[in-house]
C-alpha cells in the first residue's frame, strides 16, 4: 500500500491547495479554508508514507538517505507549520507565500540524487546530528524568507493604500519585523552547529569513502553564503533602532541566495547534501566489486 504512494500524490494535493489559497483572495470564506488545509493535509498523509517507505527500503532515516528524501524532510516540516498556523489563524496569509516554496522543493526533489550517501554507516549518529541541524536551519531560513517578504508586501501596501481592495489580509509590521528577528536569530545558530558538524564529519569520515569534503564547490559556497548570514546576524544584534524594512530587505537577500544555492548546487552537483556524488561513487564500487568476483585469467600472446 505504502510502495503506491507517488511523489505526484503530494506534490498535485499541494498545488492544489496553492490554487485555492489564492482564489482566497477573491472568495475568502470557511469553505476555501478548509478545503485549502484539507488537501495540504492529503498531500501531508501521502509525504509521511512516502517518506516512512523511502526509509524502510535504505534502512535509513530520511535525513541520512539521500538528497532526494533531505529536501522532501525540508518540505515535511514546512508543511506542519503551514497546517499549524492556517488551523489556529483563518485571517492570516501565510499560505499564499509559505506553499510555493513547499511545491518548489517537491518538484525539484524529482531532479536531485537519490542515491544514498557513501560512509555515512560508520559515522551515523554525527551524520543524524549535522543533517538535523541543516534541515532546521534550512527551516528557520525558509520561514524567515516568508516574514520578510510578508513584510516588504504590507510595507508596500500601506503606502499605497491598498488593504482593503487586493483581499490579502497579512500581520501588522511590528509583528511581522518580530517573527522575522526571531527566525534569524534561531536558524543562523542552527546552521553555525550544521557547519561545525559538517567539518567534523569530514574529519571522523573514512576517506576512502569520500563522504564528505571540505574542497566541493557546495560547501565552499555554502561556507561562504554562511559567512554572509553570520555578518547579518552580528549587525542584527549590535544595530539599535534598526528600520524594519531594512531587515527584511537584507533577510531575503541573504536567506533567498542560501535557499537558492542549497537547491540550485543540488541540482547540478547530483551530489548529497552530506557527501559528493554518491551515484558515481556506488557505480565506482560496483565495477570494484566485479572485477574483485572476476577470476584472473593470464593470456599469452604469440
Amino acid at each position: 500500500m505504502l510502495s503506491n504512494v507517488t511523489l505526484f500524490c503530494f506534490f498535485a494535493s499541494y498545488l492544489c491547495a496553492l490554487v485555492i489559497e489564492l482564489t482566497r483572495l477573491r472568495l475568502k470564506n470557511s469553505v476555501t479554508r478548509w478545503a485549502a488545509i484539507g488537501f495540504a493535509f492529503a498531500g501531508f498523509i501521502a509525504h509521511t508514507a512516502y517518506l516512512f517507505e523511502r526509509s524502510r527500503t535504505a534502512e535509513l532515516p530520511p535525513l541520512l538517505s539521500s538528497t532526494h528524501d533531505w529536501m522532501l524532510v525540508l518540505a515535511y516540516l514546512t508543511v506542519v507549520i503551514y497546517l499549524f498556523v492556517s488551523t489556529i489563524d483563518s485571517s492570516l496569509g501565510f499560505g499564499l507565500f509559505l506553499l510555493p516554496i513547499v511545491v518548489g522543493l517537491v518538484g525539484v526533489s524529482r531532479f536531485v540524487s537519490q542515491s544514498t550517501t557513501p560512509g555515512l554507516s560508520v559515522t551515523r549518529g554525527w551524520g543524524m546530528l549535522h543533517a538535523s541541524m541543516w534541515v532546521l536551519g534550512a527551516v528557520g531560513v525558509v520561514i524567515g524568507l516568508v516574514f520578510s517578504v510578508m513584510y516588504l508586501v504590507q510595507h508596500r501596501r500601506l503606502r499605497q493604500k491598498k488593504l482593503l481592495e487586493d483581499g490579502l489580509e497579512l500581520p501588522s509590521l511590528e509583528r511581522l519585523g518580530r517573527l522575522n528577528w526571531w527566525s534569524i536569530v534561531i536558524s543562523v545558530p542552527l546552521l553555525t552547529l550544521g557547519m561545525v558538524t559538517g567539518v567534523g564529519l569530514s574529519l571522523v569520515s573514512d576517506p576512502s569513502t569520500e563522504a564528505v569534503r571540505l574542497t566541493q564547490p557546495s560547501i565552499v559556497i555554502s561556507l561562504l553564503t554562511w559567512l554572509g548570514m553570520m555578518a547579518l546576524f552580528a549587525w542584527l544584534l549590535i544595530a539599535q533602532r534598526t528600520p524594519g524594512r531594512l531587515v527584511a530587505w537584507r533577510t531575503v537577500w541573504a536567506f533567498g541566495f542560501l535557499l537558492l544555492t542549497l537547491i540550485v548546487l543540488q541540482v547540478f552537483n547530483r551530489g548529497g547534501v552530506h557527501g559528493v556524488a554518491s551515484d558515481h561513487s556506488a557505480m565506482l564500487n560496483q565495477q570494484r566489486s566485479g572485477l574483485d568476483s572476476q577470476p584472473l585469467t593470464l593470456t599469452i600472446q604469440p
